[in-house]
C-alpha cells in the first residue's frame, strides 16, 4: 500500500486487518506521548464520478483536519486518510495511516486523482478494521481508545474483494469488544441524488450507525461537511474516558 506522505518511515509501522490481506499504518508506539487515544479514519471515495469536484474534496479534507489541529484535544487524536477506488490493491490506499495531528501535512492531499469504480465495501472495512486492529495494539500497550470512521461517497458499491458479511463482523467485533470505549461509524453521501436510497440500505444492512446527506458538491456544501468532520471528531474526542460514544454528533450536515 503506498504511502503519499513524508513521515520518516521509521515513525510509522505496518498491521494487518482481519483476514482477505488488507493492511494499513499507524505510529509507532513508542513515539506516542499520550495515554489514550481517539482513532479518525477518514476514507473517501476517489472514483472517477468525482472528478468534477475533485479540487473541493481536497479543500474538504484540508478543512477538517486543521480545524482538529485547533481542538484542546488535538495531542490525544490519530488521524488515518485513505482514498476508495477500484484502480488500488483491495481499493483502498493510504494518504497517511494513524498519526498525530502535528505531523500531518495536509499539502499531501493535493496529490490525490480520482478514476475507477467505488468498491465502497473494501473502503468500509478498512476503515473499521484498521481502528480495531490498531486499538487491540494500543491496549496491549496500555493505552486507551476509542475511534470514529468516516465514509465518504457519491455512489453505490461495485467490485469489492471484502464481503458485506466481513464488514458487519468487523463492526460487530469493534462495538461488542473490550478494546475501543466505543466507535462511531458514519457513511455520507456527497451528490449522490438517485443513490441516497441504495447508501441508506447499505448502512442499515452493514450495521454503520449513521447515514448523513451531505448534498450537492458545491465549495459551500463541502465546507459544511468539513464542519461536521471536525466537529463530530472533537465530540468523540472529548467521550473518550466516559465509558460510552458521544451523545453529540449532528442530526444533519
Amino acid at each position: 500500500m503506498p504511502r503519499l506522505d513524508n513521515q520518516d518511515d521509521n515513525d510509522m509501522q505496518s498491521f494487518n486487518i482481519g483476514r482477505g490481506g488488507f493492511a494499513f499504518t499507524g505510529a509507532r508506539f513508542e513515539t506516542l506521548g499520550a495515554s489514550d487515544y481517539t482513532l479518525v479514519s477518514i476514507g473517501v471515495d476517489v472514483s472517477g464520478s468525482v472528478t468534477p469536484y475533485r479540487q473541493e474534496v481536497i479543500d474538504m479534507l484540508k478543512m477538517a483536519v486543521d480545524a482538529c489541529k485547533k481542538n484542546p484535544r488535538s495531542d490525544n487524536m490519530l488521524i488515518r486518510v485513505f482514498l476508495i477506488s477500484a484502480r488500488f490493491p483491495k481499493g483502498v490506499e493510504e494518504i497517511h495511516g494513524f498519526k498525530s495531528l502535528s505531523e500531518i501535512n495536509v499539502s499531501t492531499y493535493d496529490s490525490i486523482q480520482t478514476g475507477g469504480m467505488t468498491p465502497l465495501t473494501d473502503g468500509c472495512y478498512s476503515g473499521v478494521g484498521g481502528i480495531l486492529a490498531y486499538a487491540k495494539e494500543l491496549k496491549a500497550k496500555d493505552f486507551g481508545s476509542n475511534g470514529i470512521a468516516f465514509f465518504i461517497t457519491d455512489g453505490g458499491e461495485t467490485g469489492s474483494t471484502a464481503t458485506m458479511a466481513m464488514l458487519k463482523k468487523e463492526l460487530k467485533d469493534a462495538i461488542g469488544s473490550e478494546t475501543l470505549e466505543s466507535l462511531i461509524s458514519i457513511l455520507i453521501g456527497i451528490n449522490t441524488g438517485q443513490y441516497d436510497a441504495v447508501l441508506e440500505t447499505f448502512q442499515k444492512e452493514a450495521g454503520i450507525d449513521h447515514y448523513k446527506k451531505a448534498g450537492e458538491a458545491t465549495p459551500g456544501n463541502l465546507a459544511k461537511l468539513a464542519a461536521f468532520l471536525s466537529r463530530s471528531i472533537s465530540s468523540q474526542a472529548q467521550a473518550q474516558g466516559t465509558g460510552g460514544p458521544s451523545q453529540n454528533i449532528a442530526p444533519t450536515i
